[in-house]
């Protein structure tokens, strides 16, 4: 059965010391709240999650921002007002995961008791 093959959209944010990334649903919500924000955020989010990738890009292991980070680099530790920042000046990227199959080990055959 494959999986883990829809879309993934993402706004990446280069910033001073670490690379920051929100998980939003779609680019054209994304552009419709930087014209319009009366839009709320729960609608343009696909949660409420900073990750942080520790500068290796928009591809690397996505990590929870720490609080100290958040304060280091928007000068707020609140969740909605740096997710507003990177929103506001961050690069929207949108990719496809590839297809897996997610197969067991097929060195142990059947897996049937002998």
């Amino acid at each position: 059965m494959p999986r883990a093959n829809g879309q993934v959209t993402k706004v990446y944010l280069k910033g001073k010391s670490d690379d920051f990334i929100v998980i939003v649903d779609d680019a054209p919500t994304v552009h419709k709240w930087r014209t319009d924000r009366s839009i709320p955020l729960q609608n343009v989010l696909s949660g409420w999650k900073i990750f942080v990738t520790h500068r290796h890009g928009a591809q690397g292991v996505f990590d929870n921002a720490s609080k100290a980070s958040l304060e280091n680099e928007f000068g707020t530790s609140k969740d909605d007002e740096c997710i507003r920042q990177i929103l506001e000046r961050g690069d929207i990227q949108e990719t496809t995961n590839k297809e897996r199959q997610g197969d067991k080990n097929s060195s142990r055959g059947t897996s049937l008791l002998h």
